[in-house]
């Protein structure tokens, strides 16, 4: 198939498409490969703890010291 062959939205498709996969190999994910710190993972594992059990958002955060 030619570029000439495709309608406008399918041209708009082709480049979003090209311009993602150029965005990614270049700037990647910058914290592929690194371990969170385990003081990190306890944090989120009470965000999803309480977010399970139907936890208000504003005890999640007061229980992380953060302002709601």
């Amino acid at each position: 198939m030619k570029i000439k062959d495709l309608g406008v939205d399918e041209f708009k498709a082709l480049i979003e498409e090209v311009v993602e996969e150029k965005l990614e190999e270049m700037l990647g994910d910058p914290d592929q490969g690194l371990e969170l710190k385990p003081e990190v993972k306890k944090q989120l594992q009470r965000s999803l703890t309480a977010k399970a059990k139907g936890v208000p958002v504003e005890k999640v955060a007061s229980d992380l010291g953060l302002e709601w």
